[in-house]
């Protein structure tokens, strides 16, 4: 694939895209962690002929993390609805740690949902929490209860409760959607439907916005559009390349790539589209803007050293240094949460391939085996980072761990889906 065609996205990159809005995506764990924790999550009483199934979402939860191994439940000695009805020797001697139980009742907003984590050697209880929801929120609180359970037994903060916002294009390719779904690929939602190419979508820092490109009206613009209430904005229409949208750390401003004045630059502009500031001015083609977690920098590709690398300027523009030099073609940065790593696109061998940068070092791994890898987008708490590639021949998404030991596949049974984009978590 050749260098506009990757790094000039408003323009040239194949436009991506996926499976029906109502399509879920189907996730498959294609590398684990080796030795992962067994834990087993009992059905919650009280939980049959509600529209979702908790314990099963826990479990599924858990399970694709590839840091946990849940207890098939035909393996259950017992199904106890509280820790103090659980006859703890009967675990133990399945060599399973913690059991999750919990139940479901009728309550205040709709069904209270209970739920305790226990220490099956020791008896101690380790979390216990009571949730008032409506029946329409009954997966979130699923996925909440997994955040805690997987953050009380890592150390690490979950992000199953977190969203993932991406492109679809049905068969035939005359259609294209934007697509926000449950970080598990579970109730899709549609943003906004187009006969017209779709790209780039980009998360505000508070999860409550999505920036994108759009050919609605047969040329490039970059929108701004709440997620919840639908309401847009066009922020640049400028002739020419308006491509690959990025937000500042604190949602008041956006980095993006425009032709207005030539060859492809880096801009800057306020969330109202006013306050255009040129930020690179150079005669080889800058695009692909990301703003560091703390908003001193920004790392953007450039080919002004005759191939595509990635380099590094002051958030106010000026100088750039270059910091990729593995391989021969390196683009499409994104920054973790914590500004300690870049994930970007790297190609060696022929093949594109997930690579991660120690941003201080600037010591450099892949984390996939690489082919048509693109659009790499990191979870929340930095542990995974979602990404589109090649499945049989049409676009999947998939998922890597930063170590390179847990690999997911997410499949839809209708089209194809692209430039995947995972959510901050909901202030």
């Amino acid at each position: 694939m050749n260098f506009l065609a990757r790094i000039v996205p408003a323009l040239f990159l194949a436009c991506a895209l996926c499976a029906s809005a109502r399509a879920e995506l189907t996730i498959q764990i294609t590398k684990g962690v080796e030795g992962a924790l067994p834990i087993a999550i009992v059905p919650f009483a009280g939980n049959a002929g509600l529209p979702e199934d908790i314990a099963a979402i826990v479990t599924a939860d858990l399970k694709r993390s590839g840091r946990f191994n849940p207890l098939d439940s035909g393996r259950f000695p017992e199904t106890p609805s509280a820790l103090n009805q659980a006859n703890l020797g009967s675990w133990r001697n399945l060599s399973v740690p913690h059991l999750t139980v919990g139940q479901v009742s009728a309550g205040g907003a709709g069904y209270k949902v209970q739920f305790q984590l226990g220490d099956v050697f020791s008896g101690a209880q380790l979390l216990g929490y009571s949730f008032d929801v409506r029946a329409s929120d009954l997966r979130r609180v699923a996925h909440h209860i997994a955040d805690l359970i997987y953050e009380k037994l890592t150390g690490e903060k979950g992000a199953f409760a977190t969203r993932i916002a991406y492109v679809t294009v049905p068969p035939g390719g005359k259609s294209y959607t934007l697509v926000v779904a449950d970080s598990d690929g579970y109730n899709p939602q549609t943003v906004l439907r187009s006969a017209l190419p779709v790209m780039s979508p980009a998360w505000s820092p508070d999860g409550s916005k999505l920036a994108y490109v759009s050919f609605e009206n047969r040329a490039a613009q970059i929108v701004v559009q709440d997620v919840y209430s639908g309401a847009r904005r066009t922020i640049s229409a400028s002739p020419g390349i308006n491509g690959a949208p990025t937000w500042s750390p604190d949602g008041q401003r956006l980095a993006f790539t425009l032709s207005k004045d030539g060859n492809p630059e880096i801009y800057s502009a306020d969330i109202s589209g006013g306050g255009l500031t040129r930020l690179t001015n150079s005669s080889s083609i800058d695009t692909e803007a990301a703003w560091s977690p703390d908003g001193s920098s920004i790392v953007f590709t450039s080919d002004r050293g005759g191939s595509p690398q990635l380099y590094r300027m002051s958030a106010s523009g000026g100088g750039a240094e270059r910091i990729s030099f593995s391989g021969d073609y390196n683009s499409r940065a994104a920054f973790s949460p914590d500004g300690k790593s870049l994930a970007f696109v790297s190609r060696s061998g022929g093949r594109f391939h997930i690579a991660l940068m120690d941003v201080r070092s600037r010591q450099t791994k892949m984390l996939t085996d690489g082919g048509m890898d693109e659009s790499p987008s990191f979870a929340p708490n930095g542990g995974m980072v979602i990404y589109a590639t090649q499945r049989g021949g049409r676009g999947v998404l998939a998922a890597v761990s930063i170590d390179g030991r847990v690999q997911q596949t997410l499949l839809s049974t209708q089209g194809e889906v692209r430039e995947p984009a995972w959510s901050p978590y909901s202030r």
